[in-house]
């Protein structure tokens, strides 16, 4: 009898994706592990695994298609060697979670304790918060550390959510799920809230392209950014002619030397020095995460569009180590071989607009993060030292944060201490 696979879980916070390309068809026969499915996860591309071995008798989906996780997207018999009859078994268990969300319409197992964790039924199965606060005060909530980590990184009061494993367990995807409904019903400015379009084609011809994963997935965060966070803006300007000087000098004595390796390295240096720059505001539980680790991510522009890939324990890497990840990450980002993985747990972004140009810029933090620093082109300025004018070469520095959590004076020093360190390359030495 065939199996159903399922699309499994992609990584934290995805719950579809887009289809690159499907690798099989009906009546190929596949061995556990073989790629089946090539998808758009978020902003990568993640290639999706058999779980057994058989013989492929449907396959459900193909290129475009959008799939949810824990949606069948083929059916494999398994083979009938003894060697591949465990499969099946092993098949089973990853299979089992996505059908749980609808767990609650028999509501099973309530000698054990749901009485007390459902103290108001919903008809409807629907998961939208509409029950009053009051009612819940005093509800014991089953939930796992992870799932309530999540909700207070999300802000979300567990006893409003209805949980869906056994005993009325809350989960992980429950709190997931009880975002997006809250969202769609009354959350901030989005694509949900935004009133319908005018019908342009009265005014004149039109063309309609689709949203690929990577823009869908870089709108949704940026909206989610500006609408939880009040964004301040400050700028300055470092004067980079001894840095510029010294990287010219090293040029062809290993990785090629970027102005945006020795921001990296003078980012976290300042970091270290400003913590509260490498944290997360916790609303929920009313406190300010302070990370003491110094994972930076750089954005990357590609034909597919912005990603950020994250450079890890920055802090204690020399600047021709950064030089030399950085430029290995920015080649796989374009070439869409980025893993999930690299994609995450950033403390503090960076990005560098000066290979286009301008003279200045307003970055969006990327939540949730609390502060992300923009790089504009140097150009050589006129500038006073000594009583003397004289040409200088000048970074702009555009520096957004969260004012919630950092106060505008402190931003001033934190940008000027990032420009004291890139005008004197040497005090870096000193931090390494």
């Amino acid at each position: 009898m065939a199996t159903e696979i399922k699309l499994p879980e992609l990584g934290e916070g995805i719950d579809e994706a887009e289809v690159i390309e499907s690798r099989v068809k009906p009546g190929d026969t596949v061995s556990r592990g073989q790629v089946l499915l090539v998808v758009q996860a978020g902003k990568t591309a993640v290639e999706v695994e058999a779980p057994q071995a058989g013989r492929v008798t449907k396959v459900l989906a193909n290129g475009g298609d959008l799939l949810h996780v824990g949606q069948v997207y083929c059916e494999i018999e398994p083979s009938a060697a003894p060697a591949a009859a465990p499969a099946p078994k092993e098949a089973k268990r990853p299979a089992a979670p996505p059908p749980a969300p609808e767990a609650p319409r028999p509501q099973p197992a309530p000698a054990a304790g749901a009485t007390r964790t459902r103290p108001e039924p919903e008809p409807d199965g629907g998961r939208k918060p509409a029950a009053p606060p009051a009612p819940l005060t005093g509800r014991i909530v089953l939930a796992g550390p992870a799932t309530r980590r999540l909700a207070r990184e999300l802000g979300v009061n567990l006893e409003r959510v209805r949980g869906s494993a056994r005993g009325g367990r809350v989960t992980e995807e429950d709190v997931k799920a009880f975002v997006r409904e809250n969202n769609r019903a009354a959350g901030p400015a989005g694509p949900a809230a935004a009133p319908p379009l005018p019908d342009f084609e009265r005014f004149g011809p039109v063309e309609r392209q689709p949203l690929d994963a990577v823009r869908r997935e870089t709108a949704r965060h940026m909206a989610l950014s500006w609408s939880l966070i009040p964004h301040v803006t400050q700028h300055d300007a470092a004067d980079v002619t001894a840095l510029d000087a010294f990287r010219r000098q090293q040029s062809g004595s290993g990785p090629k030397l970027t102005v945006t390796a020795f921001a990296l390295k003078a980012a976290a240096i300042a970091l270290r020095q400003f913590p509260r720059f490498n944290a997360s505001l916790d609303l929920a539980g009313g406190q300010l995460v302070l990370k003491r680790f110094y994972h930076l991510g750089v954005a990357v522009d590609t034909e597919r569009g912005l990603l950020v890939p994250v450079i890890r324990d920055v802090d204690k890497k020399s600047v021709h180590d950064l030089a030399a990840e950085l430029n290995d990450l920015a080649e796989r980002a374009r070439a869409g071989k980025l893993k999930p993985d690299e994609l995450r747990g950033g403390t503090f972004t960076l990005t560098n607009l000066g290979g286009i140009g301008g003279t200045g810029f307003t970055p969006i933090i990327n939540w949730p993060e609390v502060a992300i620093l923009g790089l504009s082109r140097a150009r050589l300025e006129p500038v006073v030292r000594d009583g003397q004018v004289a040409p200088r070469l000048m970074l702009p520095l555009s520096l957004s944060y969260d004012h919630r959590v950092i106060d505008g004076a402190d931003a001033a020093r934190f940008a000027r201490r990032l420009a004291e360190m890139l005008e004197e390359p040497l005090l870096m030495l000193l931090h390494a």
